[in-house]
């Protein structure tokens, strides 16, 4: 079947069709309000607020805590940071920034400030676990592609009312051999049904890349190894070669697009690194070599440490044994590419209606060997220079997102912290 001969696919499902289908699939519409309600109640218990007489929604003043900034590592005491319209007016000691009046006041004394956490590779299918990853600390994220397009749909919840939803950057459908199901997911795809070996032809791949970028996709998501989490399936046997990985990294660099690649093997990692491919998840077997090509190209490395973690507690004993094996040689792949100065970014690889607090991520990063500051810099400074938000997610200067994080105690001293966020703030709105 030639699928290259098929007219392109329609834009305008993106907005319509497509997009609706998602929002009733991800359960947008009947969550947002009780979401809404529910948000101010947990926001009251999580600290000590005291609303303005005007206070208007976006509009916050964090007071009295102690900020850490992960860019420079520099520690403010009886720190005041000023949010306007959902973003950072002033960052400072109490005393050096103006403070407006009538604003409402988030008091974190006792408290650490710490800008909201990035996870870099999360897959986000339901409202509801949108709303979780953003309690759990990661108001920004990248999806790791969903079935049906629901990504888009928490995407554009997260524009419309930012404190249900984290930031994101969708990958829409997956671009691999057996897309199952999702051909479903758009009339556009469904023809590839009939292809005998899949999407393996620079035809179908093209197509699948195609059809994400007209919906809406921000990033493109493929594989190059089969899955680590189905016992049945060889985490080192790859399913596509250096040239097709090619084609898939020309169609979305053609429309200003990166693609993320789930990997395992050396070769696999290497063949994926060669084709062009903006970050590297998981990559337990990567080699020298191919970190040194990171490197050299500014590949980041996303090793999902907390799924690989995850598989060692399976009640599997396939899974549980390749969780074991895998994760010591995943933390000596992380040391390595960070002291060669590959760029490392925090994803928790969370889905199936499970939300992995993006904080553990950070502390396996720790265990691995990066030091405190190094590994927080992971799910802030490093993940968000993967997503493109240098200069909106990672720091809280003015001019970034007003998104943050208070925490009991200090980070740099005991990580832990930052898996139980004692209050989230989304772009100024306590969640």
């Amino acid at each position: 079947m030639c699928v290259e001969a098929t007219p392109p696919p329609s834009s305008r499902l993106t907005r319509r069709g497509i997009l609706a289908g998602a929002a009733a699939l991800a359960g947008t519409m009947a969550a947002a309000g009780q979401a809404t309600a529910a948000a101010g109640d947990r926001g009251a218990a999580s600290g000590r607020r005291v609303p303005g007489p005007t206070a208007r929604v976006g509009h916050l003043v964090i007071q009295g805590g102690t900020l850490l900034d992960p860019a420079t590592g520099e520690v403010t005491e009886n720190a005041v940071v000023v949010i306007e319209d959902g973003t950072v007016r002033a960052a400072g000691r109490r005393g050096s920034v103006a403070v407006p009046q009538g604003v409402e006041l988030l008091d974190a004394h006792g408290r650490w400030i710490l800008p909201g956490l990035v996870d870099a590779h999360i897959h986000l299918s339901t409202a509801a676990e949108a709303r979780d990853a953003v309690r759990k600390g990661a108001t920004s994220a990248r999806s790791g592609s969903t079935s049906f397009y629901q990504d888009i749909a928490v995407r554009e919840l997260a524009r419309h009312s930012p404190a249900l939803a984290p930031r994101l950057k969708a990958a829409g459908v997956f671009v691999t051999p057996n897309l199952g199901d999702t051909v479903l997911a758009d009339p556009d795809l469904t023809p590839l049904a009939r292809l005998k070996d899949g999407v393996r032809s620079a035809e179908a791949l093209r197509r699948v890349v195609e059809v994400n970028l007209a919906r809406g996709a921000d990033v493109i998501k493929t594989r190059v190894n089969e899955r680590a989490g189905l016992p049945e399936q060889d985490p080192l046997a790859q399913v596509y070669s250096h040239a097709q990985l090619a084609e898939i990294v020309a169609a979305a660099r053609r429309r200003g697009k990166g693609v993320l690649c789930h990997s395992y093997s050396e070769q696999g990692c290497h063949d994926a690194v060669m084709a062009g491919i903006r970050s590297l998840e998981h990559g337990a077997f990567v080699g020298e070599r191919t970190l040194r090509e990171m490197r050299r190209r500014g590949t980041y490395f996303t090793p999902t440490l907390t799924a690989i973690a995850g598989l060692a507690e399976s009640s599997d004993p396939v899974l549980a044994e390749r969780g074991r094996t895998y994760l010591p040689v995943l933390k000596r792949a992380v040391l390595a590419a960070h002291e060669l100065g590959v760029p490392l970014a925090a994803g928790t690889d969370s889905s199936g209606g499970v939300v992995d607090p993006i904080g553990g991520e950070v502390e396996l990063m720790h265990s691995a060997g990066l030091s405190p500051l190094d590994a927080i810099r992971t799910a802030t400074t490093g993940a968000a220079h993967l997503l493109g938000l240098t200069r909106t997610a990672g720091r809280l200067t003015r001019g970034c997102a007003g998104d943050a994080l208070l925490l009991s105690g200090d980070p740099l001293a005991d990580l832990t912290v930052l898996k139980r966020p004692v209050a989230v703030v989304r772009a100024g709105i306590v969640t």
